[in-house]
């Protein structure tokens, strides 16, 4: 029942818009009126106040509807005011209320001739020069603020998925975009409520003046004049109660729209704030102060005025310099003088997983003043791996070396190195893919390209248009280093992926198909036994892009094992159509390369791995496999589709990490991954016919089956 209850807060604006539907219908006292005006300016303030102490404008989103019942208050007031000023302004200036009476009679001193103009005055003021400059800014930002829309959310897509934003993050970025894009769109609306106040003031004013001079002369007998003073003072002192609050409403609008959020000092700060840190600069006041003088030091200046307020200006830029030359000295001290017996960990250990190291004489690719072009590229390059494996990869790191020559780069994964080369800074690589015209005139530094081997030649920049011309491929040195990184990592997805990735993973999951998750993980598998299993599947070339059929198979498969080789070959067995439509499509006939019964015989029932348990290829065997194999992949035509190899679920793991090396385009698939509706076309049968037969295709003489008897014998 508790959660049921209506708390006070959510029924104070129902009551406030019931009450000022009372002000516009009911007649109300002078001194409940005197009341409301109060209230009216009190809130006004208010709104002001805190639209400057706003660190920036979503930190007061609720301005557009608060400015939308601001302004209806008013009218209600207004429409309040004029009743009783119409009904018994011929009683005098005080039977409208004393706050009407002194706005009429104080403020502009009893002449509503002045008080006329007065309020014409600040009807320009509000009118046109704050409400219409405050409402174009709030168009231009509504419309610029839509147009970057896609942008931001894009940006934030590419941090998540360059690991700078966790999912939590980015979710709260997406919703601070989103309500700004809101916020702004509302106050482009809520800027015509503040114009058409403004308007309405000027109507009311004129109700006011013409229908009081018409009711003092002809229901209450006055005079012309008498009517004039009475009426118009009234009518001036309701319009300028109204238009002060209105003024008020309208600045803190322009303080909204105009705010630009300042994130320099590490904090936000409010608009107070920022603009003295901004006026703080002891070189802004050395200037006036000398102005101030040289206008004061005409003769027919006031120098009385003129030559203090040169000394104020010239007196705080002192000041100023005195605080800045205090502050600074700290600083430098603080960063100068390290304690040279502290060593931080960071010092001496490596945390990140993938270092790029580079020469001294490549530390400008990574150059902020230059663009940091390898920094962009290194990014785009995690981008791409996280999308193709379907995890998040781990941040690299970029950090100079030593120990290398000037121009040399290498690549760290957990400290081995996995490649390196030279590239030349200043020049452009121009490779030679196959396409480069026979004879061509291109000229420059020889090398071969890290990622591939292709023949290379550095060139200068502005021969690029003529190496293209040529048919080379042109790149720049930070592309080189990323596309080799991009080259070597591709092949280590399972060397990628960690218990913390693993996590984030199954994290992701979890939001959506919680049940499913819980299914698996922490129990039966633990983390532990998830990130081996994943491990697997990515070395076996399985991408964790789609998740849920993954998890969806391995939930069914931990009801019949929990180990691991068991529950990869189950795993495999339902992914059987993801894996072969990556080379295949489901209506396309798939080539299939099978082993003679006899050779796969022996293959399963040779012998094992102790360790393992997995059957070992005989060496001559093997390398004759792979032979054969790697012919038959090069007689396929260029384009044709790669063949698989299909052979029983015992010997699919070892005849897989056999070819991972000898024919890595051939798909290694046992039978039960085979889909049963995916056409096949067998291209070859290694080791069928005879003995001799085999022999005279390269194979070896197929050994007899052995018993583990016979082994261990």
């Amino acid at each position: 029942m508790a959660e049921n209850r209506i708390s006070p807060a959510a029924l104070a604006l129902p009551a406030g818009i019931l009450a000022l539907m009372v002000l516009m219908v009911v007649p109300v006292p002078a001194v409940l009126l005197d009341v409301s005006f109060v209230l009216n300016i009190a809130l006004s303030v208010a709104i002001l106040m805190a639209a400057m102490n706003a660190q920036k404008p979503l930190d007061f989103s609720s301005f557009p509807s608060v400015l939308l019942f601001a302004t209806l208050m008013r009218l209600a007031l207004n429409v309040a005011s004029t009743r009783v000023v119409l009904v018994h302004g011929h009683e005098g200036a005080e039977a409208a209320g004393k706050v009407i009476e002194a706005f009429g009679a104080f403020l502009i001193g009893g002449n509503f001739a002045v008080g006329l103009f007065v309020f014409l005055i600040l009807v320009i003021i509000n009118l046109v020069v704050v409400t219409k400059g405050a409402g174009r800014v709030s168009e231009v930002s509504a419309r610029f603020t839509l147009d970057a829309l896609p942008g931001k959310q894009m940006a934030i897509d590419a941090d998540l998925a360059a690991g700078i934003l966790t999912a939590d993050d980015a979710r709260q970025r997406r919703r601070e975009v989103a309500t700004e894009a809101d916020f702004y769109g509302s106050m482009d609306g809520a800027s015509k409520f503040v114009k058409g106040d403004a308007i309405a003031a000027l109507l009311i004013l004129g109700v006011n003046i013409i229908a009081g001079f018409c009711l003092g002369m002809i229901s209450h007998a006055m005079a012309a004049g008498e009517a004039a003073q009475t009426y118009i003072t009234l009518a001036i002192g309701d319009a300028l109660v109204a238009q002060v609050p209105s003024l008020l409403l309208s600045i803190a609008a322009a303080v909204i729209v105009t705010r630009v959020a300042d994130d320099t000092k590490g904090e936000g700060r409010d608009l107070a704030t920022q603009i003295a840190g901004q006026f703080t600069d002891p070189r802004s006041w050395l200037p006036v102060a000398f102005v101030l003088g040289a206008i004061g030091l005409i003769p027919a200046m006031p120098q009385t005025i003129f030559l203090p307020a040169a000394g104020i200006a010239l007196w705080l830029s002192h000041k100023l310099r005195q605080r800045k030359a205090a502050e600074h000295p700290a600083i430098v001290e603080e960063e100068a003088l390290p304690d040279p017996a502290r060593i931080e960990l960071e010092d001496v250990s490596d945390h990140t997983l993938v270092t790029i190291e580079l020469g001294y004489g490549l530390v400008q690719l990574v150059d902020e003043r230059r663009g940091a072009p390898l920094v962009a590229r290194v990014t785009g390059v995690r981008k791409q791996l996280s999308q193709t494996f379907g995890f998040i990869v781990p941040q690299f790191r970029v950090r100079d070396a030593l120990d290398l020559s000037p121009y040399d780069y290498r690549i760290r994964m957990g400290g081995v190195i996995l490649g390196g080369a030279a590239v030349r800074p200043d020049r452009i690589l121009a490779i030679n893919a196959g396409e480069a015209i026979a004879g061509h005139t291109l000229t420059g530094e020889e090398t071969r390209d890290p990622s591939f081997g292709c023949d290379a030649l550095w060139i200068d920049p502005a021969a690029r248009d003529h190496a293209v011309a040529e048919g080379f491929l042109t790149v720049d040195p930070a592309t080189v280093i990323a596309t080799h990184l991009n080259q070597l990592l591709s092949v280590r997805p399972q060397d990628l992926i960690g218990p913390d990735e693993v996590r984030a993973l199954i994290d992701g999951v979890k939001e959506h198909s919680a049940g499913l998750v819980e299914t698996v993980y922490p129990q039966p598998l633990s983390l532990a036994a998830m990130t081996r299993l994943f491990r697997t599947l990515l070395e076996d070339g399985i991408a964790l892009s789609h998740p849920l059929p993954i998890l969806t198979s391995l939930s069914r498969a931990v009801q019949q094992t929990q180990d691991h080789d068991r529950l990869v070959d189950l795993v495999r067995g339902d992914l059987g159509a993801l894996i072969v439509s990556e080379v295949c499509s489901p209506h396309e006939a798939l080539p299939v390369i099978t082993l003679d019964a006899r050779l796969e015989a022996a293959i399963v029932q040779g012998l094992h791995d102790p360790v393992t348990g997995q059957p070992v290829v005989e060496p001559d065997l093997a390398r004759m496999i792979g032979e054969r194999i790697a012919a038959l992949i090069a007689d396929r035509p260029p384009g044709a589709v790669p063949p698989a190899l299909v052979v029983q679920p015992l010997a699919r793991r070892p005849l897989a990490g056999l070819l991972k090396l000898r024919a890595p385009s051939c798909l290694v698939l046992s039978i039960a991954e085979l889909p049963a509706t995916q056409p096949i076309e067998v291209i070859d049968v290694i080791g069928g016919g005879t003995d001799g037969d085999a022999a005279q295709a390269g194979l070896p003489a197929l050994p007899q089956p052995q018993t583990r008897e016979s082994i261990a014998a």
